[in-house]
């Protein structure tokens, strides 16, 4: 890592570049699973005053939208600073400006308890989905944000995808959506691009079938019980599913913000784990919930 002051000297690129890796870095020492020699070791600065500096270099980028500068300043300001959250989100805003996207085995996924209380970390939770073409095709910018295709879809159904960080995860929940019969998605206006290529890929059509909007947690529908798939809800077996409603889902690497929760007054519901692994990847999770969810629709 690098002290704060060094990053103000550097330029362009490079700035942006070593930006992400401090995030990064301090994001893994953070949630307990630092690599071996990258612990945050500066003893004349607190490690959350450090992370509220590198955010503050990262607001000076003249590329950070202004929606991004929005977001950071109200975690920089938040009582209590979520240091996590804070490194995640500007290590993402600098991946976007960058114009990189991060496969799966990029996210950063902190060590969960299974079943039995044990700590399974990263090294435990082998990924399980295989990107095997790369995501370097390109694809023509057509605009898929409305739906042009008649499809079966059970109404008022919906699902609200936040912060997903990955295009390859953010397909797999279209397809899901599409197939299971979800009337809309959602997207966080930071949500990885649908129209990336690695998103249209596993989304097998159904992106461009099933159309999105793009909305802040406050502009959801208000007439529709929203709740979030989450940990520490109500095991899915027990979960009373509305008739209409917009399930959130959270981001790969911290799930559901605290807004979200606040937001989810119909309640959380939870995949209930017993094995070695404590955490699903998104796409299966949801996978899992909207089966539940049509079943008890029928």
């Amino acid at each position: 890592m690098i002290e704060p002051q060094k990053l103000f000297q550097l330029s362009g690129g490079q700035k942006r570049r070593k930006l992400a890796l401090s995030f990064g870095a301090l994001e893994r020492d953070i949630a307990g699973i630092a690599e071996k020699g990258s612990e945050y070791s500066f003893n004349s600065m607190p490690r959350t005053q450090y992370v509220k500096e590198l955010v503050k270099v990262l607001l000076l980028d003249p590329k950070l939208p202004p929606e991004g500068t929005k977001e950071l300043n109200g975690l920089l300001n938040a009582e209590p600073f979520d240091e996590r959250r804070a490194c995640n989100v500007a290590r993402n805003h600098l991946l976007a400006i960058i114009g990189t996207f991060p496969a799966e085995w990029d996210l950063i996924i902190a060590p969960h308890k299974n079943n039995e209380g044990k700590i399974v970390t990263p090294e435990d939770l082998e990924n399980s989905l295989n990107d095997e073409n790369g995501g370097h095709d390109t694809i023509s910018q057509s605009s898929i944000e409305t739906q042009t295709v008649k499809r079966n879809f059970y109404p008022g159904i919906s699902v609200y995808a936040e912060d997903i960080r990955s295009p390859f995860n953010l397909g797999s929940i279209f397809r899901t959506a599409e197939g299971l019969g979800a009337e809309k998605v959602y997207l966080s206006p930071f949500c990885c691009d649908p129209e990336h290529p690695r998103a249209v890929r596993s989304g097998m059509g159904c992106i461009e079938t099933l159309g999105y909007e793009r909305k802040t947690l406050d502009e959801l529908p208000a007439d529709k019980p929203i709740f979030v798939l989450e940990t520490g809800g109500t095991p899915i077996d027990e979960f009373k599913f509305p008739k209409e409603g917009i399930c959130i889902l959270g981001s790969e690497e911290l799930g559901a913000s605290p807004e979200a929760i606040k937001k989810a007054t119909y309640g959380c519901v939870t995949i209930p784990m017993i094995g070695l692994k404590a955490s699903l990847n998104v796409g299966v999770a949801f996978g899992i919930l909207m089966q539940k969810w049509v079943e008890s629709l029928r």
